[in-house]
Order: C-alpha cells, then structure tokens, then sequence
C-alpha cells in the first residue's frame, strides 16, 4: 500500500496532508509512504524531517502521483504550470483525500469520475460524534478564528482591553462577532482573553450557551423558520428573515470597534451580513475581519484578499487564513486525514466499506460515478 504526499502548488497554499510525527506511525503499521520533496517545506517540515521519519521522497511529480494508491493533498487539484491538470497524474483506480470544494466546484467531481478515481473531500465529513477527529473543517476553522482575532486587534488602532493607568482609564474594546460556529466561538474566546467586550450573534438560537459560557453576551433573533441544516450548520435562510436580522445587528455593528464575520453556506455565495449602510454608520478607525471573503463575502464591501479602508472602517478580506499558521494547521489537517485512512486501510490492503456512513458521505466519486446527489445537483446547475 503505498500512499503519496503531494506538495502543494495553489498560491499562498503553505499546509501540508501529513507531518513526520505522523508519518513515523504510519511507517510502523507497516504502510510505504511516499513524499514529494519540498512538500513540507513551507510549513517548515523538512525532507531530512520525513525521511528520518521513515519516508521516501520523492523528486519526480509524474512517479510520484501515477505510483501512489492513495494520494492525500490539502487543496483540491490544480492546473500545473505545463497546463495539465493534476487529476491527469493521478493513476486510474487510485484513491484521493483532500479538500475538493465538490459543491463549489462540482466539475472536478465531474473529472475526478472520468479519471476512475475514488475522492474522499474532507469538507464531507459528517459532523457525528464518532466522526469528529476527522472534522478537517472544523480543526482549520479553529484556526481562522483565532487567527482572526489578531488581525482585528493589530489593525485596530486601540487597546484590546480595559486599562487603568496613571494617565487614565482606557475603556475596552467592543467586538461583535456574527456567526457562532466553531470559527466564531475560538474567536469569542481569543477576543475575551485580549480583554474585549464581546457580543455574538448567530441565527441558530440552540448555540446560546456556548456563546454565553465564553463570557460573550448572545444577540438573538427570532425567526419562524428553520435556520439549522444538515450537520449542525447554520442554513440559508429567506430574504424577509435576512432583512429582519440585518435590521437586528445594524446597532450592534455600529456601536462595535471590531465586527468579525464568519457565515458561510457550503457551495453557495456568501450572506450579505454587514451593509454598506452598515459600514457608513461604524466610527473611523472601526475594523471589519470577514472569514468569508473567499466565498464573496459577508460584508458588502469586502474585496477578497484584500485590506482596504471604506469610509474610515478597516475592511480585512482574508483569503485561507489556516495556511497562515501552516505548523499547527498541518498538524491538525494530518490528524484529521489519518483518522479518516484508518477506516478505509484494514490488513495494510485498501477497504472502501461504503456501509461505514463516514465514508458513504465523505467518498464522492467512485467506480467512474459522482455517488453525492447535493454535487450531483449542483454540476446540473453549472451545465444549465
């Protein structure tokens, strides 16, 4: 069973699938593993590293992705620089693991099926108890949270916390975070420990404890209808309930130092959370962190990837924010992936057990079919 660690080559992209902790383990169960060299260089692992690990590397990226059995990326397959595409290396039959965005790009799903390729996206991990240690989703999104946090305190021109001093007292910063999933409560809980005062605000009326038990206080809106989908996630709710909550959260935003964002629908554009009408009433000098910039953003004036001042306010776009913290991120990434292999290797041989509901959920192309009807869906949306 050999299983390959691909290097990465999507722009600012520095994580890598595996580390050599993990692969160390790995090699002791008996299992080849196979490093493309420079994999793990931007995340500060080394060859020296997967090799003392008991890994091969391997220079040659045509050998390394026709051998491998099972091919474990971060980001989804890219187009090289010689214009083929990475799925074009992958050896039919083989196995593929990553991130793979199928219901925001369903067309890979489309050529991963034409490749003969069985792909396990790691954004389709179930959110179950028994699946959590494979939550890549979540494990990144803790990430972001954090990291969101420290941009917002370093572009804001204040102190984060309260401060009395012989020269008086500074008042502390108010934050208002919107959107209290596993990226919004580490960001509650980094806010605090700076010292803010935080507010949160999350269409899902069951996250209210968690909120609170961070020491943040929960703004809630009553909607009559149902705001939570499969998985635990918030869903996209009606225009007349997106109007009633942004009507909520326009005092709450204007009275906020710091409003981070974190809505995002899986496969579709980003909810407007902040308007531009928002935005003029926030007092200059105010800072705007929106973790979904990357899927059009939560704010109206959000440009991806991007820093920009919009009438005084700080609007920070991050793109991948994980990738930003590339040691911890492909720890986390590693273990994640690995605990997802242990279902799908039994006896050092290759078991797809599409009777195991993770790996029913997770696989998304197999036997030369996209098997997930939600990506099904969406490529038939694409083709219309």
């Amino acid at each position: 069973m050999k299983i390959a660690v691909a290097k990465e080559i999507e722009v600012c992209e520095r994580r890598v699938s595996l580390i050599p902790d993990i692969v160390a383990k790995l090699v002791k169960q008996g299992l080849e593993i196979y490093v493309e060299s420079g994999a793990g260089d931007k995340a500060y692992f080394t060859d020296a590293d997967y090799e003392a690990a008991g890994a091969k590397i391997i220079s040659d990226v045509a050998t390394l992705w026709s051998e491998a059995d099972i091919l474990l990326k971060v980001s989804p397959p890219q187009e090289r620089e010689d214009g083929r595409s990475e799925i074009d290396l992958l050896k039919p039959g083989s196995v593929l693991i990553s991130f793979l965005n199928p219901l925001g790009n369903p067309v890979i799903a489309e050529k991963l099926a034409n490749r003969q390729i069985t792909a396990l996206s790691m954004e389709l991990i179930p959110r179950t108890t028994r699946a959590q240690s494979m939550d890549a989703l979540s494990s990144q999104a803790s990430l972001a949270g954090y990291k969101t946090v420290l941009l917002a305190a370093a572009a804001l021109p204040k102190y984060f916390p309260m401060l009395t001093t012989a020269a008086g007292t500074i008042a502390p910063a108010k934050v208002f975070i919107m959107g209290a999933g596993v990226a919004g409560l580490q960001a509650i809980a980094t806010a605090r420990r700076l010292g803010a005062v935080v507010e949160a605000f999350d269409i899902r009326p069951a996250v209210k404890e968690e909120v609170q038990s961070l020491g943040a206080k929960f703004v809630e809106v009553k909607l009559e209808e149902e705001t939570v989908a499969a998985g635990g996630y918030a869903k996209e709710i009606s225009e007349d309930s997106k109007k009633r909550t942004q009507e909520l959260v326009a005092e709450h935003v204007k009275n906020s130092d710091v409003v981070i964002t974190t809505a995002q629908v899986p496969g579709r554009k980003a909810p407007i959370l902040v308007t531009e009408e928002m935005v003029k009433a926030m007092k200059p000098g105010s800072v705007i962190v929106d973790l979904a910039a990357e899927q059009g953003g939560n704010c109206a004036c959000t440009e991806p990837g991007k820093d920009i001042v919009w009438n005084g306010v700080t609007i920070i776009g991050p793109i991948n924010l994980p990738s930003s913290m590339p040691v911890h991120a492909s720890q986390l990434y590693a273990k994640n992936i690995t605990s997802l292999m242990q279902l799908l290797i039994k006896d050092k041989a290759l078991q797809i057990n599409f009777d195991d509901d993770i790996v029913d959920a997770a696989c998304v192309t197999h036997g030369g079919e996209i098997r997930n009807q939600r990506v099904k869906d969406a490529l038939q949306a694409v083709a219309v």
